[in-house]
């Protein structure tokens, strides 16, 4: 019998997943769980969410959002590749190296 993972812990599996453009293996893969696993938590996700949530034009809105939550991400990531590589080559050129 496999080992019960906490809410919490499935929840953010969940969230990592479907705001990061990484494919289901490498997240599955980075949380130390199957793939196999991580589908069938999104498949139970999706049809508590069917019933949760009403269909309308916040659907839309929410897509939108999620879009644009996932645009900053990418953007905040390249900054900080940025701002490491600024570092890294202001420090070669100091004198005496």
């Amino acid at each position: 019998m496999p080992k019960a993972f906490p809410k919490e812990f499935r929840e953010d599996v969940i969230r990592v997943f479907r705001t990061s453009d990484a494919s289901m293996a490498q997240v599955a893969k980075d949380f130390g769980i199957s793939p196999s696993c991580l589908k069938r938590w999104l498949a139970i996700d999706d049809r508590k969410s069917a019933h949760s949530a009403p269909a309308g034009p916040g659907v839309n809105e929410s897509d939108a959002l999620r879009e644009a939550n996932k645009r900053i991400k990418l953007l905040e990531q390249e900054n900080e590749v940025l701002r490491r590589a600024a570092a890294y080559l202001s420090q070669a050129h100091l004198p005496g190296k």
